[in-house]
């Protein structure tokens, strides 16, 4: 068995659940140490004993993507117990399907701060473990940006989540050419409807024929075998 991972750090963010959890998955069977974060404690203990008990090494840190300051102190716990990040996903999401006219200020605020914010707030945190000099023969950093098919159309009563969707995507291309230089891939993945708690939340009874598993193994594809030239993509995974 491979292990295209082996000696790689990886943080997931909004790993306690969905499309997060299926990729911290992944990623420890692919023979990663896997940092989690996410606001459920309890969730977070849960995938982090699952994984220690399969043979991996987890470690896990509870915080608000949208509050910096919980993002940097996260990032400090994980750091200590895992060494140094290599690979980080920003995964961690949050929705509300709501018409634009009724759609309040700390609504779309929250939209906005978990999405988008949330996904700078990580990806700062982390910048200088991704960007700290490698031996030429390592591989390079890569950041995995969770965006979605609202990240490149519209969508009727999704203004807040659409509005932070696309600027995942302005955000990563924008990076993505800012650290070419330091040998940083990174890219997003656009998935469509993906059979996760969040998507029943929002809609109830719906059956969309994507898994978190689907998104899993296009995350690792990213991570693992994505030339390091590929940069500034956006995967769309959908039809």
């Amino acid at each position: 068995m491979t292990a295209p991972l082996a000696g790689r750090v990886a943080i997931v963010t909004g790993a306690s659940r969905g499309i997060g959890r299926a990729i911290a998955r992944s990623f420890a069977a692919a023979g990663a140490r896997v940092g989690l974060i996410a606001r459920s404690g309890g969730r977070l203990r849960e995938l982090a004993d699952e994984l220690t008990a399969a043979g991996s090494v987890a470690a896990w840190a509870v915080a608000d993507v949208a509050d910096s300051t919980a993002v940097d102190a996260a990032a400090a716990t994980l750091r200590a117990a895992l060494g140094p990040a290599d690979i980080v996903v920003n995964n961690a999401g949050n929705v509300v399907r709501q018409a634009t006219a009724a759609l309040d200020d700390a609504a779309w605020r929250r939209v906005l701060s978990v999405n988008l914010d949330g996904t700078f707030y990580v990806t700062r945190a982390f910048l200088p473990d991704l960007t700290r000099a490698r031996p030429p023969a390592e591989p390079a950093g890569r950041i995995i940006n969770i965006s979605s098919i609202a990240g490149r159309q519209g969508t009727p009563e999704l203004a807040a989540y659409c509005a932070a969707k696309h600027g995942v995507v302005g955000l990563t291309r924008s990076l993505a050419e800012e650290l070419r230089g330091a040998k940083v891939a990174v890219n997003a993945i656009c998935p469509g409807s993906v059979d996760t708690e969040m998507l029943q939340e929002g809609r109830p009874g719906a059956q969309p024929n994507m898994t978190p598993e689907d998104i899993a193994r296009t995350a690792l594809f990213l991570a693992a075998d994505a030339p390091s030239a590929m940069t500034g993509a956006c995967v769309d995974v959908f039809g």
